[in-house]
């Protein structure tokens, strides 16, 4: 890269007057995000933008759970300028910003090879899965559970939930996703076992989180992913799966079928390979994400 052109890309921090360059790059890209969905995710979290005289040609965000633990994406860069190491020099930034935390993304294909020389390593994979054209099944709960419309008092159980099936602080981004989202509990006598949330993205409508306690057949999960899917025959709808849920088989056969797959890779994790992480409460489960880059 030549001296003239390094010297016209400036890097600083990312602004909410950012948004609508950083959305024509996801569109340039073709990826499904609505200008309201990158409002949301910077709202929620921070970052840096790359950019010429001309405007921004690059984004990569984070966002910070507890003292401990982050996730970052929203790496861009737009393709007339890729090549030319801006993509690293983002990151790069943003892993300054975090220090030693743990630090979780999701990588594309094209994206891998990067990561891992900056340090980051495979620890799992995601599956997308959408569609429009399903039929759910009635799935039956185990005696004496229940869904039920999430109250006004539910969230700070929903919190803990969260928090305890991903093994991320969910304090913070929790209450901001409940603000746009509808949410369907799952109860046992008063109290709240599981949940899934329902919200605009994209092209449509995206499940996520669900999370619920583990089970061999995931009934639970597959209930409450069930109930968005009748309610909303014909709409696009994306849940994004971990690929430990043993979900992808059953949404394929309902008419969400896997799209995509992207890997989990973490960056000052555990040194044991194969070792679950982040630690998780082994009675509950994630079974989809808020999305790729918040986990």
């Amino acid at each position: 890269m030549s001296e003239q052109v390094n010297e016209r890309i400036t890097y600083r921090s990312f602004t909410s007057d950012d948004i609508a360059a950083a959305h024509a790059l996801t569109v340039e890209l073709k990826w499904p995000h609505r200008a309201d969905d990158w409002r949301f995710v910077v709202q929620a979290g921070a970052g840096f933008v790359a950019q010429t005289p001309e405007g921004v040609i690059g984004t990569a965000l984070y966002w910070t759970y507890g003292t401990e633990r982050a996730s970052l994406g929203m790496v861009i860069v737009s393709p007339a300028w890729q090549g030319r190491g801006i993509g690293k020099k983002l990151m790069e930034l943003v892993l300054e910003q975090l220090g030693g935390r743990v630090t979780f993304l999701h990588a594309t294909t094209a994206g891998q090879p990067l990561y891992e020389k900056l340090g980051f390593r495979a620890v799992g994979t995601l599956d997308q899965h959408q569609g429009a054209a399903f039929q759910p099944p009635l799935v039956s709960l185990p005696p004496g559970e229940r869904l039920r419309p999430l109250g006004s008092n539910d969230a700070p159980r929903l919190i803990e939930l969260a928090s305890r099936a991903c093994g991320l602080d969910r304090g913070e981004v929790l209450p901001a996703l409940l603000e746009s989202a509808d949410g369907i509990a799952l109860d046992r006598d008063g109290e709240l076992l599981g949940f899934a949330l329902f919200r605009r993205f994209g092209r449509g409508f995206a499940i996520g989180p669900v999370v619920a306690p583990d089970a061999p057949d995931s009934s639970r999960a597959k209930a409450l992913i069930s109930h968005w899917l009748a309610l909303n025959e014909g709409v696009f709808v994306r849940i994004d799966t971990p690929g430990e849920s043993g979900l992808t088989e059953w949404l394929d056969g309902l008419g969400l079928p896997r799209v995509d797959s992207v890997v989990k890779m973490v960056l000052n994790g555990p040194k044991v390979l194969g070792a679950p992480f982040p630690p998780a409460d082994p009675d509950f489960k994630q079974f989809g994400i808020i999305n790729q880059a918040m986990m």
